[in-house]
C-alpha cells in the first residue's frame, strides 16, 4: 500500500541558535524545533522536568471537596472503598491511593468489577455488595464519570461517593460529594489529559498538603502512577511528561516489591517506556482481560518477595495464553478478510467463541494490517459483543450512530468503540456500515507518515543517537523521532522469519549503515543490490556482541527518483 511521506522542514537559523546554547547535536535540536521548543523554560522543563513542575491540585473541580470528606472518613476510622478498573490505568490507581491511605491508618479496601462478567465501571449489583459490607464512603478512581444511575442508587443505600475520573462528562454529571474530573467543562486545572492513576496521584498530592507531609509522602509513588501514564496513551506532555520522566527514574530503583519483580521477569534489561508498554502493560493487563484483574493489584500491594515471585511467574503466564488467544483469533478474522468474494471497506468480522477480552487487540492488529476500519463481534448464543478501532480520518462513533439501527449499544469514540449487537442483526449491521463507508469517501485515504527532518547518513552517529534519549519517554504526542535519508545504495538484502522482515544494509558514499523492517519481508521481491532507495525510519543502537552500532527501524521504503 502507498503511503505519503510528509516531511517537516526545520528553521535552519533556529536549529543553529538552540545547538549552540544547549550543546546539543544538530539532531536533536531540530527535533526541538519542530515541537516548537525554543525557549528556555519550555526546553529545560521539556528535557529536564523537576518536582516542582506540577500543577497546584487544588486547582482541580472539587478537589477541595474530595480532601475533606476522605480526611474526615479517615480520623472517624470509616470505612471506605476504592472502586476502580480492571485494567493497568485502574490498578495501578488503586495501588496508589490505597497505599497511601493505609499509611495513614484508613480503614479502606477496594472493588474490581469483572471484566467478563461486570464489564467496565459502576453497577448496582457491586454498590449493593458495598454498602451490605458496611462502607460510608465509594471512591471512584479511572471510572465513575457517566456512572450517574449507579450513583443515585449509592446515594438512595446512603452510600456517598467521590468519583475520581479522566473521561469526558456528558452533559449531566453524577450527582456525587464530588466529581474531580478535569474534563468538565467549569474545570479550571491547565490540564485534562490525565491517566486516571494521573488523577489519583492528585488527589494524593492535595491530601499530602491539606495534612501538612513531606514531599516524598506523594512524590514515592511515581513509580506506579508512571506505569499506568505510560500504559494508557495519554499524551506524553506537560504534566504527564513529568510524571513520566521522573517516574521512570524511580522505576529503575523501585521499592515496590512487585513492580521489581514484574521487572525481571519479563526480561527487559533496559527501563524506557519501551519496557512500560511491551513489558509490564500487557502482562498487567493481560489479568483483568482473563477475569484475574485482583491479582495485578495483589502483586503491587505485596510486601512478601516469593508472594511477588509467583504472582508475576503467573501474570507470565497470564500474557502467554492471551497471546495465544490473541494469535488464533487473528488467523481466524484474517482468514474472514480473505476469504471475503468482494473487496470491503470496513472490516465487520464475527464468530462464536472469541474472547471478547481480547478482541480489542486484535481490531487493532486488523485495522494496521489493512488500514480499514475494523470492528470484531464475539457471539455468546444470541449476544453479541464488540470492539472497533478505526483510521485517522475516519470517525467510528460517528459512524456508528448513523448506522446504530441493529445495534443493541454502542459507545467510545473517533478511534475505538464497543458494540452489542444480537446474532440474527449482525448480517444487516454489516450491510448497513459497509453502505456508510462507501458514501463517505474512505477509499481516498491514504496512511501518512509524519517525517520529523530529512538527514544524510554523515548526519548520524552513536553520540547523535544516544542523545535522542534525552527526548524520552516515548509515547503518545511524543513519537520517536523519524528521519529521512535519500539515495541511498543497497549494499546488501536479505529476509528473515520466514520472510517476514528485511534486513538491509546502505551506503551513502563511504557510509554504512544496517536496517531492519519489521513485517516488511514482501518488499524483499521489489528490490535488489545496487538499487538506489528512499527510506523512512526511526534511529536506534544495536547491540550484538559486545559491539554497538546504529541501526534504521524501518517505516517505509520506495525507489529513489
Amino acid at each position: 500500500m502507498n503511503k505519503k511521506w510528509e516531511c517537516h522542514v526545520a528553521d535552519e537559523e533556529k536549529v543553529k541558535k538552540i545547538a549552540k546554547e544547549y550543546n546539543l547535536s544538530t539532531l536533536l535540536a531540530k527535533i526541538l524545533v519542530n515541537k516548537n521548543l525554543l525557549e528556555k523554560q519550555e526546553i529545560d522543563l521539556f528535557l529536564n522536568p523537576t518536582r516542582h513542575d506540577f500543577h497546584n491540585p487544588f486547582l482541580m473541580p472539587d478537589m477541595e471537596k474530595a480532601v475533606e470528606r476522605i480526611i474526615k472518613a479517615i480520623e472517624n476510622k470509616e470505612k471506605m472503598i476504592i472502586y476502580g478498573d480492571y485494567d493497568v490505568d485502574g490498578i495501578t490507581s488503586i495501588t496508589v491511593l490505597k497505599q497511601f491511605l493505609l499509611e495513614r491508618n484508613a480503614n479502606v479496601s477496594e472493588y474490581i468489577p469483572n471484566r467478563l462478567e461486570e464489564g467496565y465501571g459502576l453497577n448496582k449489583n457491586a454498590i449493593q455488595k458495598i454498602v451490605e459490607e458496611g462502607n460510608n464512603l465509594m471512591i471512584t478512581v479511572d471510572c465513575g464519570i457517566s456512572g450517574i444511575e449507579e450513583i443515585e442508587y449509592a446515594n438512595s443505600l446512603g452510600l456517598e461517593t467521590i468519583v475520581t475520573d479522566h473521561h469526558e462528562p456528558g452533559e449531566i454529571l453524577p450527582n456525587a460529594l464530588a466529581v474531580v474530573d478535569a474534563k468538565r467543562k467549569d474545570n479550571q486545572y491547565p490540564f485534562n489529559q490525565l491517566a486516571g492513576v494521573g488523577v489519583s496521584f492528585k488527589l494524593i498530592q492535595a491530601l499530602s498538603q491539606k495534612l501538612n507531609l513531606e514531599e516524598k509522602e506523594y512524590l514515592k509513588y511515581l513509580d506506579i502512577v508512571c506505569v499506568g501514564t505510560i500504559s494508557d496513551i495519554v499524551p506524553l506532555v506537560d504534566e504527564n511528561r513529568v510524571i513520566a520522566k521522573l517516574g521512570l527514574k524511580l522505576v529503575e530503583v523501585t521499592k515496590n516489591i512487585g513492580l521489581k519483580t514484574l521487572l525481571e521477569v519479563s526480561g527487559y534489561k533496559q527501563v524506557d517506556s519501551t519496557t512500560i508498554s511491551f513489558g509490564l502493560a500487557p502482562r498487567i493487563n493481560a489479568c483483568g482481560r482473563i477475569g484475574k484483574a485482583q491479582e495485578a493489584l495483589q502483586l503491587f500491594l505485596t510486601e512478601n518477595k516469593d508472594e511477588a515471585k509467583q504472582i508475576a511467574e503467573r501474570l507470565n503466564e497470564y500474557n502467554k495464553q492471551r497471546q495465544e488467544i490473541e494469535k488464533e483469533i487473528f488467523e481466524q478474522a484474517r482468514e474472514q478478510v480473505e476469504n471475503e468474494k468482494q473487496e470491503k471497506q470496513v472490516l465487520v468480522l464475527g464468530s462464536d467463541g472469541w474472547h471478547h477480552g481480547v478482541i480489542g487487540i486484535v481490531a487493532s492488529k486488523i485495522t494496521e494490517l489493512y488500514f480499514k476500519p475494523s470492528i470484531l463481534i464475539c457471539f455468546e448464543g444470541e449476544d453479541g459483543k464488540g470492539s472497533g478501532r478505526s483510521i485517522p480520518g475516519f470517525d467510528l462513533y460517528e459512524a456508528l450512530s448513523k448506522c446504530n439501527t441493529y445495534l443493541e449499544k454502542y459507545g467510545g469514540h473517533s478511534m475505538a468503540v464497543g458494540v452489542g449487537v444480537k446474532k440474527e442483526n449482525f448480517e444487516k449491521f454489516k450491510e448497513d456500515f459497509e453502505k456508510y463507508a462507501q458514501n463517505s469517501n474512505i477509499c481516498d485515504i491514504i496512511p501518512v507518515i509524519p517525517i520529523d527532518e530529512e538527514i544524510s547518513l554523515q548526519d548520524v552517529n552513536l553520540k547523535a543517537v544516544q542523545e535522542l534519549s534525552l527526548l524520552e519517554p516515548f509515547g503518545e504526542a511524543n513519537k520517536m523521532p523519524v528521519f529521512l535519508y535519500k539515495n541511498l545504495k543497497i549494499h546488501s538484502i536479505r529476509t528473515l522469519s520466514e520472510g517476514r522482515h528485511i534486513k538491509l544494509t546502505l551506503q551513502d558514499n563511504n557510509f554504512y549503515i544496517d536496517a531492519i523492517g519489521f513485517q516488511l519481508g514482501h518488499l524483499a521481491e521489489e528490490y535488489q543490490i545496487g538499487d538506489k532507495i528512499d527510506v523512512v525510519g526511526t534511529l536506534e543502537i544495536n547491540e550484538f556482541n559486545g559491539r554497538q552500532s546504529v541501526q534504521i527501524n524501518l517505516k517505509d521504503l520506495r525507489k529513489s527518483y
